[in-house]
């Protein structure tokens, strides 16, 4: 499976409607992938909170629409990142967005909708402003591809998470995310630990710029079962290819049973 991660790196200046386009032109420019990966609130960007009402949008709207019409033209499926999603009804906590993660088919259709569960601030901002997903969402690419689990951001820091993805058959994950600079050791240690503990590929997308002033951390990387890192990029704006293979999930997982031996 080609693997396309595109690390977006921006500045606080720019029009969203600029910056949307430019995604979708990066998208287009991935001809030839099979899955094509992006960050984490690439428009809304991940720590300008005082805008996300503003730029909420539901999930047909402009956005995810720009996105999906460039996974048609190039016939790959698409992880689109995170919008901040406007609900069509208030949650259980009574907000009315959501930090939410869509999955774009060949066609552009949804293949998958993730509402991220861990919502990262300390009673502020995600936590204050959004719902939380409550939905562990698994899902088989089409086409005879891998079953991947879908994540976003701080969700890394929680590892019961993607053992519950894997125990619902997941081979990969996919994570989109806005991390900062100041702790992207962590981004990167973490991703590699839920690759390995879970005998996966992982494929993360992280953004560089800044957000809100917030300076972004990049290393976007794509890790195998094993823990090796195929690729990983450094802090602005760049493209990840990589051939993954997907057979070396079920080929080490038989020779390395480790999770037959749980537990708990």
């Amino acid at each position: 499976m080609k693997v396309a991660v595109v690390q977006i790196a921006y500045a606080d200046g720019e029009p969203l409607a600029d910056r949307r386009e430019r995604a979708a032109g990066l998208v287009r420019a991935q001809a030839g992938a099979d899955l094509v990966l992006l960050p984490e609130l690439w428009a809304p960007t991940g720590f300008g909170y005082r805008g996300w009402a503003a730029a909420a949008e539901p999930l047909d709207g402009p956005t995810v629409a720009a996105i999906a019409k460039a996974a048609r033209s190039i016939g790959a499926v698409v992880h689109a990142g995170s919008i901040i999603e406007a609900l069509p009804e208030p949650g259980p906590e009574g907000k009315v967005l959501a930090n939410t993660s869509v999955l774009l088919g060949p066609d552009g259709s949804r293949l998958a909708v993730y509402r991220k569960i861990h919502r990262f601030g300390f009673a502020e901002g995600e936590p204050s402003l959004l719902e939380a997903g409550r939905e562990i969402v698994v899902v088989d690419l089409p086409g005879g591809g891998p079953r991947v689990g879908l994540s976003t951001c701080y969700d890394l820091r929680f590892p019961e998470l993607y053992r519950a993805q894997v125990d619902r058959g997941a081979q990969v994950f996919l994570v989109p995310a806005a991390w900062p600079r100041p702790r992207v050791a962590h981004w990167s240690l973490l991703g590699r630990a839920r690759a390995v503990e879970n005998q996966c590929v992982l494929v993360a997308a992280n953004t560089g710029g800044t957000h809100a002033g917030y300076v972004m951390g990049g290393a976007s990387q794509v890790v195998s079962p094993r823990g090796d890192v195929l690729a990983e990029a450094g802090g602005g704006a760049e493209i990840l290819t990589v051939e993954v293979d997907l057979g070396e999930v079920t080929a080490y997982r038989r020779e390395f049973p480790v999770l037959a031996d749980r537990r708990l």
